[in-house]
């Protein structure tokens, strides 16, 4: 009977052991909430999406904005210029991912209707070979002919730069990002913009001895 008694005390000891350590387990776990765009906590100090977005936005309505550009825009005839986003080089102390500048740049532009643009990169690459294979396997009525690309008119390229400072526990970061629109026909630069006004401020904590 004994036995019988601790035998039971022990289960129930286990089970407390159990339930115990799934409880500290589940107020360990991960925790995901979601936040409206435009929200974003700056978590790290670091370049982040909502950067993105300032940066681009401000650039490329400077650009259309600009007489340079106007006048750009009056010698096609009316027509809408069309632009190519290039290569946005990292020149940080950072890894910043450049690809989503470029693509956000090109979602601007689109929007703006001012300007279009026309693929590059590996996406170029990629329609290319498309249509160089259906020269072989696509029917004569469907098959898209070659050399009937649109030109563009001008490149954007640019680039994302830092300055750091620091004393003691704080570090101020500040970004420098230029974009620079050039006549492909010409080799002119009709814009260049530059903003300068993403700082920030982190504060470490301090070594505690």
């Amino acid at each position: 009977m004994k036995n019988l008694f601790k035998t039971k005390g022990q289960t129930i000891s286990c089970l407390t052991l159990i339930m115990g350590s799934f409880l500290l387990f589940s107020a360990c776990g991960t925790s995901v909430n979601r936040v409206q765009p435009g929200d974003e906590r700056d978590l790290s100090g670091y370049w982040n999406a909502r950067d993105v977005r300032i940066v681009c936005e401000y650039l490329i309505n400077d650009a259309l904005s600009s007489p340079r550009v106007a006048e750009a825009i009056r010698d096609r005839g009316g027509r809408t210029p069309m632009v190519i986003v290039g290569r946005f080089r990292n020149e940080s102390s950072e890894h910043i991912n450049t690809a989503i500048i470029s693509s956000t740049m090109e979602t601007v532009i689109f929007n703006s209707g001012v300007l279009d643009f026309v693929a590059g990169g590996d996406t170029r690459e990629d329609v290319r070979a498309e249509r160089q294979d259906q020269q072989s396997w696509a029917s004569e009525e469907t098959v898209a002919a070659l050399g009937r690309e649109i030109g563009a008119d001008f490149i954007l390229t640019g680039s994302v730069r830092t300055i750091i400072e620091r004393q003691g526990n704080l570090t101020n970061r500040t970004y420098f990002v230029t974009a620079e629109l050039t006549d492909i026909e010409t080799n002119a630069r009709i814009w260049i913009g530059q903003h300068s006004d993403i700082v920030k401020v982190v504060r470490q904590p301090r070594n505690r001895i």
